[in-house]
């Protein structure tokens, strides 16, 4: 995506926009706003940085003279440009959070879950506002659980995400812009009306907003400055009033609420002029009106917005048809699909870009690992993760694979065949005979066939938990009617703030691993414990017909954590998930006195416990039974608390039960 040529007569400067010079005069950013940028490496040696609050992750790529570099410094200047710099930004005052995640190095662009992993590593450092100037094109409902996870996130935090509508010039989405909850951004020229590139589409109408996007004067790597239309370059103007906003929330004696400078910019949008244009659609709903957004926030709120009151006089009738889109999808080698995003760079702002497939053999990799310490929340508490799923190998390179494959013995055999590195039952016997040789694996946990970390041991306990990755490699292969199957392990660790490049080209972040809450199990095993339990204090005749409910309802139970509810690990409530599908005894409590009653299980649910011990993360998981038979019955909670302040989470506290109506 070559950088677009403009007329330099035409150049749009931020400080030229309307309504900014009194906002500007009440302030300029406050540094208890956060913002973060999730885009491309930013050369931070750009003099228009000179005094900016800004902090990023030094394990991370460098900038560099390439596109994603290039897109990134650009995207950052818009917002954090000192006054008086080359480039002067929007919010300048506010402290800045820069989380690359487009790299330099092809394909550019990352996957869904990536970015899903950012979004929460944003919201963790305290993040009011993250400005993300890319996407998918996709579904709403296509995003995969965990972005659509982390995104809800972000809603239950009181984050607000800002992200590009896209430059596919068609009434499609992308995602994450989509997405409920999220302001999406669609660009227009210098008179006001949409770019012909610029995406349109019935989601937008209630959550988009049309920002200048024609050639928007920014940095450059090198301390150079361009000008760059599209999508991608209106989405910080956008973030950048919002830090304003919430400055001056904060300035008056407010808590900063993101949703509700959110409703005051879509409530004072500026309606579509019929008579300008043939397709009000286009105008998603309503462009950017700095004053009366200023004016709605500084009169003390905002009334909440409906659909109604915002699609309604923005859709006028039109015989435009919608393309029907495939969503964008990238192949790994596994066969599995993974989605992709990719940074919404400049287009010529004549040309009507339409949808491309951006699919690719390899996968795709984010750049970037969670950072340990942010100035955003004013302190460096440790990342934690306590993740399931499942354990791999990795060669990272193809000397690595090679030099496996030259130390290997052969199989035997009539006649004896060379050794693969890639079957797992002759990795696991090799390094089973030659255990030190696990150091040079990277080890992978993984949900379903994609990495998500990298386990790196490095205490005094390496050697245990590489014969407990052995153990559980080894397990993985047998029989799932083995006694010795593995079908989950449990890692709680700490990350590292590195990442690891695997043999496909994937970056993964590094966690080290805490030996005391690796856990290896199968379904099985715990079904049969069940089963076990609701035989102790029945007769064999209650036994027996109550055994196939009570297992189908632990075989139901797990598999909705394994896959309805699979996560990162990262956040609080993910934790205190993963750790109730660990420790399932206590689940197969409440499911063995729930099946005794004809009850089956309903809903799964995790909340803020309102009761925990000073300095601890306390979540309550709920389980609700209902009677199949009878609708009238009253439904069944059990409730356990889970203590997820410490890298190895703690159930606190006995199981609780009641009726509900």
């Amino acid at each position: 995506m070559a950088a677009t040529q403009t007329n330099e007569t035409n150049i749009t400067e931020i400080s030229a926009l309307p309504g900014l010079q009194q906002l500007w005069s009440e302030t300029q950013g406050n540094p208890q706003i956060c913002v973060a940028i999730l885009d491309g490496p930013v050369d931070l040696s750009h003099p228009c940085f000179d005094g900016a609050n800004l902090e990023t992750n030094t394990h991370e790529e460098t900038a560099s003279t390439g596109l994603m570099s290039g897109h990134g410094t650009h995207i950052t200047s818009l917002i954090f440009g000192q006054p008086g710099s080359p480039i002067s930004g929007i919010a300048p005052r506010c402290r800045g959070l820069i989380l690359p995640v487009f790299s330099d190095r092809p394909p550019h662009s990352l996957s869904q879950l990536d970015l899903a992993r950012q979004i929460n590593q944003a919201v963790q450092q305290g993040a009011h506002v993250i400005n993300i100037s890319g996407g998918q094109l996709a579904q709403a409902h296509e995003a995969d659980p965990i972005l659509a996870k982390a995104v809800q996130s972000c809603q239950d935090n009181g984050v607000l995400i800002v992200a590009a509508a896209g430059n596919d010039g068609c009434s499609c989405l992308h995602v994450p812009a989509a997405l409920p909850g999220v302001l999406a951004v669609g660009a227009m020229n210098n008179q006001g009306l949409p770019f012909d590139f610029s995406n349109w589409g019935e989601t937008y109408f209630t959550q988009g907003i049309l920002a200048p996007g024609e050639n928007i004067l920014g940095a450059q790597p090198g301390g150079e400055t361009a000008s760059k239309s599209g999508t991608s370059f209106a989405t910080p103007i956008v973030s950048g009033i919002v830090a304003l906003l919430l400055s001056v929330q904060l300035q008056r004696g407010q808590t900063p609420d993101p949703q509700a400078v959110r409703d005051a910019i879509l409530q004072s949008a500026i309606p579509c002029p019929p008579e300008a244009v043939s397709d009000c659609r286009r105008f998603l709903a309503g462009s950017l009106d700095i004053a009366q957004a200023y004016a709605l926030i500084t009169q003390g709120g905002t009334p909440k917005l409906s659909e109604e009151n915002l699609a309604q006089p923005m859709i006028q009738g039109s015989d435009a048809t919608e393309p029907n889109l495939e969503p964008v999808a990238e192949v790994t080698p596994s066969a599995s699909v993974s989605e992709t995003i990719h940074p919404l760079e400049n287009r010529e702002p004549t040309m009507t870009v339409i949808p491309t497939q951006l699919a690719t053999p390899s996968v795709t990799a984010s750049t970037v690992a969670p950072s340990q310490t942010c100035g955003c929340s004013g302190g460096g508490a440790k990342s934690i993760v306590y993740v399931t799923g499942t354990v791999s190998y990795d060669f990272g390179t193809e000397a690595r694979r090679d030099s496996f494959k030259q130390l290997m013995p052969y199989v035997e055999g009539n006649p004896p065949f060379p050794p693969n590195p890639f079957v797992v039952s002759q990795m696991v016997d090799y390094l089973e005979q030659n255990p030190y040789e696990s150091q040079s694996l990277i080890w992978t946990l993984n949900l379903e066939l994609t990495p998500i970390y990298a386990i790196e041991p490095v205490n005094a306990y390496t050697d245990l938990v590489y014969l407990q990755l052995i153990s559980a490699l080894k397990g993985q292969i047998k029989p799932e009617d083995d006694r010795e199957y593995v079908s989950r392990i449990s890692v709680p660790g700490v990350l590292t703030g590195k990442t690891v490049r695997l043999f496909s080209g994937q970056v993964v972040p590094v966690i080290v691993p805490e030996i005391r809450g690796m856990y290896e199990w199968n379904t099985n095993q715990l079904v049969n414990l069940a089963v076990e339990a609701a035989r102790a204090g029945v007769t064999q005749a209650q036994a027996a017909q109550q055994e196939d409910a009570t297992r189908d309802s632990l075989k139901e139970f797990l598999q909705r954590m394994y896959y309805e509810f699979r996560n990162l690990g990262q956040t609080s409530e993910e934790r205190a998930l993963n750790f109730a599908a660990t420790n399932a005894f206590q689940a197969a409590q409440a499911l063995t006195e729930a099946t005794g009653r004809g009850m089956q299980l309903d809903a799964i649910e995790t909340e803020k416990s309102p009761f925990c011990r000073m300095d601890s993360d306390c979540w309550d998981v709920k389980l609700k039974f209902f009677d199949p038979e009878n609708d009238r019955r009253a439904k069944k909670v059990f409730r356990f608390t889970v203590d997820v302040s410490d890298t190895m989470p703690v159930t606190i506290g006995e199981m609780r039960s009641w009726s509900i109506s």
